[in-house]
């Protein structure tokens, strides 16, 4: 990728996401396919590993995860940017529970792509970012029904 495509990119983001028993059911699947269908996001990269009970670590194929004998991520297949390395897996397989598998995506926010280059454009840089977890987005706001209660 040049300079130049890379200063038309949106923001880039990562996933974890952890399947407790190594259970991918595969129910989030049509919606990741419908983001990326309407070009909200791109998938860089994306790839699975299991931890074992011993605590080694596992790269998985993309395969039938659900195990109907279709392959579920085939649209998938050969996403890899070269932005994840072994080192990146080991880190997210190091947040895992023994037992356990995760997804690991990473995804450009196509969405976000025009205001993100006309802001560097005109010389803003990101100082920071974040994300706020739902759990205390629910606490916030149930403290602030309470103070507001008569």
């Amino acid at each position: 990728m040049s300079v130049d495509e890379f200063s038309e990119m949106g923001p880039v983001d990562y996933l974890i996401l952890e399947f407790p028993g190594n259970r991918m059911t595969g129910e989030g699947l049509p919606l990741l396919l419908d983001l990326v269908d309407r070009h909200v996001i791109r998938i860089l990269d994306l790839c699975f590993v299991r931890k074992d009970e011993d605590g080694s670590v596992t790269a998985l194929e993309i395969a039938d995860m659900d195990g109907d004998g279709r392959l579920d991520l085939s649209v998938f297949e050969g996403a890899s940017s070269g932005l994840l390395g072994e080192d990146d897996l080991e880190e997210a397989a190091a947040v895992l529970e023994p037992g356990n598998s995760a997804g690991i995506i990473v995804y450009e926010n196509l969405w976000a792509a025009p205001l993100a280059a006309a802001l560097r454009r005109s010389g803003a840089r990101m100082v920071a970012n974040g994300r706020i977890p739902v759990e205390d987005l629910l606490v916030t706001l149930e403290a602030a029904e309470t103070r507001s209660a008569p």
